[in-house]
């Protein structure tokens, strides 16, 4: 047991949170199937994190536009940031942020910036840069235990929200599952907000993810019985709708599942509201009509 960005004047508009219904499409014409879905932004529950590896300005703001009620953390996967101009990217974040989304380069950047001695300036230059967020990972690099608090500490002291990841983007390397749960309880004693556990962008034969993609059951639930109590504080790396229908199973609408891919939001969103064939089984009382064709007004 672990004991709309200013350059083009738009913004974003508050009456679009979730929970408002008077202005969605359909009203209040359908009652929730999965009453128990997280609704209001920020969420602690049922966080959803998209990857970006290239989305321009009016990409990023189509896509916001349409599902960022629905969306808390981007991540701009591994190292693309430092490809970006200063004021694109500050103008990237600032937008992001908008719609009440945390904002953070890859964990992979940090090893980097970790490895070439320069993890204080790093900090500095996210900050300028508009990251709301660190993720702190040792997916790729070798890292001490000392290393990593050191790292966590002072992302958190220099004001950023923490993100932490745990397990090898190498699928050789095996660490076992009392290793990573160890690892888990660590970092959130340390005050990190989520534990992502690495399944990379593919979600094959990585953490809890066999080769072909599969769950792995028994690992799963090996984790889940040392990390008791801890379930909203992990992040599941789900890159493919099917790992992230099982999951959605598997835990309820409010796991956290990250390396979504952008077009995929609103369907991972209608898997956790009972909208898909998937969850709509699992989490409407009734599978009949409410009333025959006849009796329709």
């Amino acid at each position: 047991m672990i004991h709309r960005s200013a350059n083009n004047g738009h913004r974003a508009d508050p009456k679009h949170d979730p929970g408002h219904t008077q202005d969605m499409a359909w009203g209040d014409l359908l009652s929730d199937l999965a009453r128990d879905r997280e609704q209001t932004k920020p969420r602690q529950r049922g966080v959803t994190m998209i990857l970006d590896r290239c989305q321009g300005l009016v990409a990023t703001e189509d896509l916001l536009e349409m599902v960022g009620n629905y969306v808390d953390h981007v991540k701009l996967s591994f190292g693309t940031s430092v490809l970006l101009s200063e004021a694109f990217l500050q103008r990237k974040n600032e937008l992001i942020r908008a719609y009440n989304i945390d904002v953070y380069p890859g964990g992979t950047l940090a090893e980097v910036m970790l490895v070439q001695g320069v993890y204080p300036q790093y900090l500095t230059r996210a900050k300028v840069l508009g990251f709301t967020t660190i993720e702190v990972s040792d997916g790729t690099i070798t890292m001490s235990r000392q290393v990593r608090a050191d790292a966590i500490k002072r992302a958190l002291d220099a004001g950023f929200k923490v993100i932490s990841e745990v397990g090898k983007k190498d699928p050789a390397i095996e660490i076992p599952v009392t290793q990573l749960c160890e690892q888990i309880g660590e970092d959130l004693a340390l005050g990190v907000d989520k534990v992502i556990m690495e399944a990379r962008e593919s979600g094959a034969g990585i953490g809890i993810f066999d080769a072909s993609g599969g769950l792995r059951k028994e690992k799963l639930a090996a984790m889940l019985d040392q990390l008791r109590g801890h379930e909203d504080d992990i992040m599941w790396e789900a890159p493919r709708q099917g790992q992230q229908a099982q999951l959605i199973l598997q835990y309820g609408p409010n796991v956290n599942l990250g390396n979504v891919k952008p077009r995929d939001v609103l369907g991972l969103e209608a898997l956790r509201c009972g909208l898909r064939y998937e969850t709509f089984r699992q989490f409407s009382p009734r599978l009949e009509p409410a009333e025959s064709a006849n009796e329709r007004e």
